[in-house]
């Protein structure tokens, strides 16, 4: 009986060697966000990486370790490993609204690397407008331009409230404002 639960004891208390700090992380558009990974005693000089994509195995990496404590950069993002810490760091940078997605955390090893999976969204970004009582009876717009000659407009209302796509434009006491959100 006793060899029996000493055998059985490990199976029951093991985990996993690797994990997120947090599993879900969010920034603004053009900020930045920072993903943390543990990992156990015994992989540190394993090379560390960032990939991203919903399905394990058609993840493209970002970035990636050289086995030590180095700083790796990619484009807009990069890794660090904490050997002494046993984490490594992920800091993607100049957020932008297409880089919502889900991306994984990982640990290159023979057979099947090591991964977790880390969701990442990008804040909602809410711009407001004054504008006098004269103008109360003119459309309101929004436009992805600064110049008003070229400018493509993304929404407009007459009324109170409007919401298209990921786009919606409140009216209230002569200030506007119009909130863009993404996924």
């Amino acid at each position: 009986m006793w060899l029996l639960l000493v055998l059985f004891l490990p199976i029951v208390q093991g985990s996993y060697p690797l994990m997120a700090v947090s599993n879900a992380v969010s920034g603004p558009v053009r900020g930045s966000v920072t993903v943390q990974c543990r990992y156990e005693p015994g992989w540190e000089t394993y090379k560390k990486w960032w990939c991203r994509g919903a399905k394990w195995e058609n993840c493209r990496i970002l970035v990636k370790t050289n086995g030590s404590g180095e700083k790796a950069k990619g484009n807009q993002v990069s890794i660090q490993d904490n050997q002494k810490m046993h984490m490594f760091t992920v800091t993607m940078e100049e957020l932008r609204w297409n880089d919502a997605d889900t991306y994984w955390c990982g640990i290159e090893k023979s057979g099947t690397d090591l991964g977790v999976k880390v969701k990442v969204t990008i804040d909602p970004v809410t711009m407001q407008c004054h504008y006098g009582p004269e103008w109360e009876t003119y459309v309101r717009s929004w436009c992805q331009d600064a110049d008003l000659s070229s400018c493509t407009i993304v929404v407009q209302t007459t009324g109170s409230e409007l919401k298209k796509n990921h786009v919606s434009i409140n009216q209230k006491m002569h200030t506007f404002s119009m909130t863009i959100w993404g996924e």
